[in-house]
């Protein structure tokens, strides 16, 4: 079975294809209709099946592997090791269902989750999925203001915290967000449900409003919930997203088509099965997190690996010791995971047992070349690249060791995923570039099975976003990329990350690209800022592999990157200034604040840090716009 014979059944017979899919899941009801397309761009999988995502992450292991490990949430910032098996996660995850239910949490109510990577989070999610709600989870830590926005979106029956978030040794006390959050929320939830850590000694409760699940749990132990059947195209969940007006999007996933795409990746592209180890270094409140730390690894009768803590504690080889102790066989990061990590002694990479791990993916963001090198030559495992969005919930374009790998491309995510009828056009004519030629990528509906169903309460704004920026019915993934004469994909960089240098368009892909690749840079940002006379130039922040402290060895370093971006894309391209800076401001899921940047070398507000991850780091780089770059003016 190929690769090429099983992508064009996906394209040419998607029902026969998808039919075939749906068997991977059990179904209470089977399927009446596999694909209904009869009101553009908006379709549903499986109409009529019944399933829940409980039952098949959990009910149906117990019998075959109820005792076998489930679930491992490993935390070096408290020192707690949790290994729990199926039958012990059926328990926990019945018992929350039951609390749940107490407060009145059913079908189709939204349940806001507000926690950390920590089991209980884990127990949240399914006990939800068990019970039919909706569950909406956001990232531990986020700004109050952030969090009220995405409450009065969802309006949720009930909201679960934990009392704080650890990261580096530091508490991140999330209460007095949820407090801040609540007052400005106008469709507060009646109640807030609190998984207390005995982190924050200090935390103050709303008497009525907050309620003890330790207490709770108590009440409810040992009690059997019932499952809750869906419509295969009834939400499972709600995912924020930034929008470009302020407005988070609500990324809806149905229950049917989420299930089966994902029990499918699990087979072809993680090639991971049962009693298997797999170990995503996600967070929970991010997609990968929700399908690769929760959902993917638990429906194939795996162990999932949790994980909070950073990569570099207690030191730059945790990763790496906890694959040779669980035996992890696919592991799931990103790149920015390893440019950290590339900034350590390589030792790290071989001082351990990985006979068992088979494969890394790496996804988030665009993978450069030079990081995929040092970390497939460090581990001497192959190093899968993959793309994906928010929206599509899995990877869109990837590699398929589970079926039939082909050759790896550093620099590409690969080829299209089953069901997804991707090209690649011009942005202005909305023709098919040739090969090599840079263009919009785009799909062709309808979306496979997994990707998002709507916006939440916002069809209009779904179509809006996502399907009205060419003539041609098309989803557009807002990404620049091109594709190869063998159909390989290459990710430039978002459409809103283009600099027009006087007529000439660059992605900051491109450029990042080539400064990254001088052997001395770890890690590099690359922005576009007016400039009177050609519009915009490029401009360059970048963090050194071995710190140095004197300005010629700056100078010359900067001065090295000038040259490689006019030695690889010519004079067009090259750096008006470069700065070296210590780090560089990211979120805390790894990305790069380029907008942020941006606004800061042109004097403006950097808007909304509530993601940000190391404060320390806008403040490097605003000392370095007072000094001056270190080549360039």
């Amino acid at each position: 079975m190929s690769y090429e014979s099983e992508y064009r059944r996906s394209i040419e017979q998607p029902e026969e294809f998808w039919a075939e899919q749906a068997t991977l899941i059990h179904w209470h009801k089977p399927p009446q209709k596999i694909l209904e397309y009869t009101n553009p761009p908006f379709r549903k999988w499986f109409v009529g099946g019944e399933t829940n995502a409980c039952y098949n992450a959990i009910d149906r292991h117990l019998d075959a592997r109820g005792d076998q490990l489930a679930l491992v949430a490993v935390s070096t910032e408290t020192g707690i090791t949790r290994e729990i098996t199926y039958r012990e996660l059926y328990r926990e995850v019945n018992t929350f269902a039951a609390v749940l239910a107490s407060l009145g949490v059913k079908k189709g109510e939204r349940v806001v989750i507000y926690m950390p990577n920590i089991a209980e989070a884990v127990f949240a999610v399914l006990a939800c999925a068990r019970l039919g709600a909706i569950h909406s989870v956001v990232f531990g830590g986020f700004a109050a203001h952030n969090l009220a926005v995405r409450i009065d979106d969802a309006e949720p029956k009930l909201l679960i915290m934990a009392d704080a978030g650890m990261r580096g040794g530091k508490a991140i006390a999330y209460k007095p967000l949820v407090d801040a959050a609540l007052v400005q929320a106008k469709s507060p939830p009646p109640h807030v449900l609190i998984v207390s850590r005995g982190i924050d000694k200090e935390m103050q409760r709303t008497a009525g409003r907050d309620l003890d699940y330790a207490e709770l749990r108590k009440q409810h132990e040992g009690a059997e919930v019932p499952v809750t059947w869906c419509e295969s195209n009834e939400p499972s969940y709600i995912l924020y997203t930034s929008g470009t007006t302020g407005k988070p999007k609500g990324v809806q996933r149905d229950v049917g088509g989420h299930l089966v795409a994902l029990a499918l990746s699990m087979r072809a592209i993680f090639d991971v099965g049962p009693g298997q180890t797999m170990f995503s270094t996600s967070d929970v409140g991010w997609a990968v997190g929700h399908s690769y730390n929760i959902y993917g690894p638990l429906l194939a009768g795996a162990i999932s690996l949790l994980y909070e803590g950073l990569p570099i504690s207690p030191d730059a080889g945790i990763w790496w010791q906890l694959c040779e102790r669980y035996r992890v066989r696919t592991m799931f990061s990103s790149p920015t995971a390893i440019r950290v990590l590339k900034k350590h002694d390589a030792a790290f990479l071989t001082k351990y047992d990985l006979s068992s791990l088979k494969y890394l993916f790496l996804a988030g963001e665009p993978l450069d070349e030079p990081t995929a090198k040092w970390i497939s030559e460090g581990l001497g495992k192959p190093v899968i690249d993959n793309y994906w969005q928010t929206e599509t919930g899995w990877p869109a374009l990837c590699l398929h060791p589970g079926l039939d790998l082909k050759p790896i491309k550093f620099g590409s995510p690969g080829l299209p995923n089953f069901g997804y009828r991707y090209r690649v056009i011009n942005e202005t004519t909305g023709r098919d570039c040739a090969p090599n030629q840079k263009g919009v990528l785009v799909a062709v509906p309808p979306l496979p099975p997994g990707c998002m169903t709507t916006i939440w309460h916002d069809d209009a704004r779904f179509v809006q976003s996502y399907f009205s920026h060419f003539k041609e019915l098309l989803y557009s993934s807002l990404d620049w990329a091109i594709r190869d004469e063998d159909g390989y994909t290459y990710i430039l960089g978002r459409t809103d990350d283009v600099i027009n240098v006087a007529g000439h368009r660059l992605g900051t892909r491109e450029i990042e690209e080539s400064v990254s690749s001088c052997a001395s840079v770890a890690e590099a940002a690359v922005i576009g800022v007016k400039d009177e006379l050609k519009g915009q130039v490029p401009i360059v922040f970048a963090t050194l592999k071995s710190a140095v402290a004197d300005a010629a060895s700056k100078q010359e370093a900067a001065s090295g990157m000038q040259q490689r971006v006019v030695d690889m894309l010519g004079g067009v391209a090259k750096p008006a200034r470069v700065y070296i800076v210590n780090a560089l401001p990211k979120t805390r899921s790894g990305k790069l604040l380029r907008r942020s940047l941006q606004a800061l070398a042109e004097d403006r507000d950097p808007g909304d840090l509530s993601t940000l991850d190391d404060p320390n780091s806008l403040e490097e780089v605003r000392n370095a716009l007072r000094r001056g770059p270190d080549v360039g003016q």
